[in-house]
């Protein structure tokens, strides 16, 4: 039996540890790779964009360790320190040339709440001398920092003879599409909570819709993905199932009386909902007369 966990905390590895005949697949934090780095159990040059690279912990024989690096979650990263990294620094500036005259308690007060805010106070060095701010970057280790952009380690102690590398890799990447299901079934879309009914059998029933729901939204997107991936033909519009959903909502059915006769008319899709309609293969009705 496989058990597949994300970022398994050490409390719950030792349950499922516990537990014979079964065995997880997780990812190390940021911490973990690090610690494994400082032991010399991985190096930087063994993460590779295209292949897997797998390691055996001499202290822990049983932990397959499988390095993978993604390119653009490295230059992300990267992007996204710079941007704090400048955010930050603009903001000790301004408070290290500010002629408002502070206390150093008030100076650390304000150089404090900064750091707490973008989160790179490990990569400043500051201290408040004559109540001035002086301050620097650590070059070398947010140069550390960037080397492990991208940087991931899947663990495994799935035996080789029932998994190899790739396989394991493959069944982690796999936890992305459930967690997305999940969130979207309780936070995005369809909110399957909170739940307000009363008995147990209308709590069943109202989960089950809400799962359905799922299920059809599911078969939509992957008959919508040709409209996803040529998102770049659609310079004024970037298409997402959340705004596809409404632009859906602006097709009615009304009912109009004349003479005696009640007509259902449904209105005329323009062009971007008459593509929508076509890759879901969803045909409109024009109208209908009821005597």
């Amino acid at each position: 039996m496989l058990a597949t966990e994300a970022m398994v905390t050490k409390a719950n590895l030792e349950k499922i540890n516990s537990v014979k005949g079964l065995n997880t697949i997780s990812a190390l934090t940021h911490p973990q790779i690090k610690e494994l780095l400082s032991r010399k159990v991985v190096q930087i040059d063994m993460f590779d964009d295209k292949d897997i690279i797998e390691v055996v912990d001499p202290d822990n024989t049983k932990s397959r360790y499988c390095l993978c690096r993604n390119p653009e979650s490295a230059r992300r990263e990267t992007n996204t320190r710079n941007a704090l990294l400048t955010k930050t620094s603009e903001g000790l500036n301004k408070i290290a040339l500010s002629k408002r005259k502070a206390t150093t308690e008030e100076i650390s007060s304000r150089v404090g709440k900064l750091l707490s805010k973008t989160k790179m106070g490990k990569f400043i060095t500051w201290e408040v001398l004559d109540k001035k701010l002086q301050w620097s970057l650590n070059a070398d280790l947010i140069d550390t920092e960037q080397l492990i952009d991208g940087c991931y380690i899947i663990v495994s102690d799935v035996p080789q003879e029932k998994m190899q590398s790739q396989e394991i890799v493959a069944s982690y990447k796999k936890l992305a599409l459930v967690e997305k299901a999940f969130r979207n079934l309780k936070t995005v879309q369809l909110e399957v909570r909170p739940v307000y009914h009363k008995t147990d059998d209308r709590i069943r029933c109202h989960v089950f819709i809400c799962m359905l729901a799922y299920y059809l939204q599911w078969h939509m997107t992957h008959r919508l993905q040709a409209l996803f991936d040529n998102n770049d033909k659609y310079k004024k519009r970037f298409w997402t199932f959340e705004n596809i959903i409404e632009r859906l909502k602006s097709i009615r059915r009304e009912e109009v009386s004349v003479a005696g006769a009640t007509y259902k008319i449904v209105t005329e899709p323009d062009k971007d909902q008459i593509k929508i309609l076509d890759l879901l293969k969803v045909k409109l009705h024009s109208h209908t007369m009821e005597k």
